[in-house]
């Protein structure tokens, strides 16, 4: 998810450069390099969250590690994994659309 905020930050520095300088990002390249770069951020998004998931089931189905480990908040496991798949959905959301960019240009 560091790497997710570091890639959106930087599209924002772009896109707020473009729009001080009136600038146009309307180019197949530019466009091209964005929906690729949105697409390797879904996936990893999603790998993160499928092995979130992972790790929260390993820890309280296989090895009983909350039930030991009462300062472990291990509540909060299923919340975080909902927001991380919820994240995920909407950069697929997001990269489809990048992607519908692309080609209309």
């Amino acid at each position: 998810m560091g790497l997710e905020f570091l890639w959106s930050f930087g599209l924002v520095c772009i896109e707020v450069h473009a729009l001080k300088f009136y600038k146009d990002l309307h180019n197949q390249i530019i466009m091209s390099l964005f929906a690729v770069g949105d697409w390797v951020i879904a996936m990893l998004s999603l790998a993160a969250a499928c092995s979130s998931a992972g790790v929260a089931v390993l820890f309280t189905k296989d090895t009983d590690f909350c039930k030991n480990e009462t300062s472990f908040s291990c509540n909060m496991f299923p919340i975080s994994i909902a927001f991380a798949f919820a994240s995920w959905f909407l950069l697929a959301v997001s990269s489809c659309i990048m992607l519908w960019l692309v080609v209309s240009i």
